[in-house]
């Protein structure tokens, strides 16, 4: 059985997914930071490829960055009078999701539900 580690990002007050938000996923070890990948979601809101697989799949320590800031800006630029709430639209901009990989064979899924105010995360499968 080969491992992955996948993620999609959805709008929730949209109701949509995320196209183009830029993330990163980062190794941590020993206090260091090591960026892996960076990558940016498609139309569905999910990447082309997974993140981690086969081979790349270690034990460890791991952090997504997502950059929601520069998905918020850019739709309140888009259609301002839409967006949810103006004050709000400057609240999140960097969200980090930290998370352990055990199993090199399983299969790591790690959604970001997102709006402006707050946003949600969880093991899927």
């Amino acid at each position: 059985m080969s491992g992955r580690l996948t993620t999609h990002v959805l709008d929730l007050a949209r109701g949509i997914p995320v196209s183009g938000i830029v993330l990163q996923l980062r190794r941590l070890e020993n206090g260091e930071s090591l960026l892996l990948r960076e990558a940016a979601t498609n139309a569905d809101g999910r990447l082309d490829a997974p993140l981690l697989e086969d081979a790349e799949m270690k034990p460890g320590e791991y952090e997504l960055l997502f950059q929601a800031g520069d998905y918020f800006r850019k739709i309140n630029a888009e259609s301002p009078e839409t967006s949810s709430s103006r004050e709000q639209v400057g609240f999140l901009d960097l969200i980090p999701i930290r998370f352990h990989i055990s199993s090199e064979g399983g299969h790591y899924h790690v959604p970001l539900l997102l709006a402006p105010g707050g946003y949600s995360t969880y093991r899927g499968s």
